[in-house]
């Protein structure tokens, strides 16, 4: 039986994982939260401003907020985004280049320099996304990371604004739910500023 103890206990948790999210810059340096999130709107409307595009990219469940985002990002704050989620894609890419480089090669194809490109991944180690993340910079796109369990994990050095939710590698879904938090909180402020 689920008890009132429990519900509370875990949605203590998650609001423990909303509150430790920290920040750190392409130098390592932690910054702000709210100086991360000026950095990034700002950045999304210079990119939306010379015509660039958000690409999000995330595996699982991280896959799943990447296309909510991308669909989000594009019609209600008015920046073009896509996620290279479409089965055809995935499997053709994963059949040809190995799925370690589904993502990277996406980016090759559609990719332009300039773009923002966000990088989900709860562990921070997923080779397919490290893999795109260090095309997309060696593209010149600037990238955004969002990772967690723990604090040393690849993806959490890699960006230019890395996001880091503290979980443990059993709680998915409190990572998760955080890395959607965040970037809808973005979007929302977006949609605040355009209106």
């Amino acid at each position: 039986m689920v008890t009132q103890k429990t519900v509370d206990e875990h949605f203590d948790n998650l609001a423990s994982a909303l509150g430790g999210v920290s920040v750190i810059d392409r130098k390592g340096n932690y910054i702000t939260l709210p100086a991360a999130y000026t950095e990034a709107i700002k950045q999304m409307q210079e990119c939306h401003g010379y015509k660039g595009k958000l690409v999000f990219i995330g595996n699982g469940g991280s896959a799943s907020i990447a296309s909510h985002m991308a669909v989000d990002y594009t019609k209600n704050g008015g920046i073009r985004a896509v996620a290279f989620n479409d089965a055809s894609t995935l499997t053709c890419l994963g059949n040809d280049f190995g799925y370690e480089n589904i993502f990277s090669e996406a980016i090759k194809m559609y990719g332009d320099r300039g773009d923002i490109v966000i990088a989900i991944s709860s562990s921070g180690e997923s080779k397919n996304i490290l893999n795109a993340v260090e095309y997309a910079k060696a593209a010149k796109c600037i990238v955004y990371t969002l990772s967690g369990f723990s604090g040393d994990n690849s993806l959490r050095k890699m960006g230019d604004l890395n996001f880091y939710v503290p979980t443990k590698k059993s709680a998915y879904g409190f990572t998760e739910i955080t890395h959607l938090a965040i970037l809808h909180s973005i979007l929302d402020i977006i949609c605040k500023e355009r209106k």
